[in-house]
């Protein structure tokens, strides 16, 4: 059972958004916490506004499903990676699709855009990580990086180096100029490594196994710090994260319909939230308000927005 400490203020529910007609894939709030938006395997994704939390726009033009997005720093555009092995730019408020970054020869799985937003970074199942110039959409290096799907790319604070995950075990980082390897954090062949991602302060690697476990890596030292478990997680790339706006938590989906807040620091389960009816896949946190978005697969379909009290 969640012990929660004096200091956790319980989240509840606010909304329920019941606009996509598939499985919700993913879901990311704007880095300047305005907006946030939600990918589906219906091919579309939506634009919301946090204020509202009514959609804005919709954008449509995939043919496949969408497995992932990402916003650029300055919250105007959308990248999404989608199964027709395509990612687009989209501005966010107009829905128009503005390039198309065409190259990968599977599902485009996952992507990031580095801190300047001059870059893009994708993993797919052709094993491959693709770095793009968001001006040109043309590959700056295309990184032969791993034996099975990558399932995860994202950039540290300065956008100098990449992590990337994948189902053959491996968690990596790779220079971003150059697209050399610099390390081999985990090398493991199983668990399949579900996802990968840098801490806000860039000094730790946050990483979800398909074994129900997510550590908490200090990447220079190449050891692992803490371990958050009660969740579910063997079939699905669920995208944990770090809540940063008040307590440090960390927040991840789970297979059994539930979301899982952790005291970063203490690594106890704080909160668990109830009501999705499927596996949560996606989890986002606002910067600055204590608002956690999340989003169901096809039996749920439902993106909910949770707030404290």
């Amino acid at each position: 059972m969640a012990s929660t400490p004096q200091s956790h203020r319980p989240y509840r529910l606010k909304k329920i958004l019941t606009n996509h007609t598939r499985a919700v894939s993913c879901v990311k709030v704007s880095n300047n916490g305005l907006f946030f938006a939600s990918g589906s395997l219906d091919k579309t994704l939506i634009v919301y506004s946090t204020e509202t939390l009514s959609p804005i726009s919709f954008l449509t033009g995939h043919s496949e499903g969408v497995s992932d997005l990402a916003w650029s720093s300055d919250s105007s555009y959308l990248c999404s990676a989608s199964d027709d092995r395509t990612l687009r730019i989209w501005n966010a408020r107009s829905g128009e699709c503005v390039k198309t970054l065409k190259g990968h020869t599977g599902f485009v799985f996952c992507v990031k855009f580095n801190p300047q937003s001059s870059l893009i970074a994708s993993g797919s199942f052709d094993e491959t990580i693709r770095v793009w110039d968001v001006k040109t959409g043309k590959p700056v290096h295309v990184i032969r990086a791993h034996s099975m799907p990558v399932t995860s790319v994202h950039f540290n604070r300065d956008g100098s180096l990449i992590v990337s995950g994948s189902h053959d075990g491996s968690c990596k980082i790779w220079d971003t100029a150059t697209g050399s390897l610099l390390k081999t954090l985990i090398d493991d062949k199983v668990p399949a490594v579900s996802f990968a991602k840098f801490s806000p302060n860039g000094k730790f690697i946050l990483v979800a196994t398909l074994d129900d476990t997510l550590k908490l890596w200090n990447y220079s030292a190449g050891k692992f710090l803490k371990v958050y478990t009660g969740h579910k997680n063997k079939v699905y790339c669920i995208t944990p994260t770090f809540s940063v706006s008040g307590e440090k938590y960390i927040v991840s989906g789970s297979e059994d319909h539930c979301v899982y807040l952790w005291d970063l620091q203490g690594k106890h389960l704080v909160q668990k939230l109830e009501g999705h009816t499927d596996t949560v896949i996606s989890t986002s946190c606002h910067p600055t308000q204590n608002m956690i978005i999340s989003a169901g697969l096809d039996k749920d379909r439902t993106v909910r927005v949770w707030m404290q009290d």
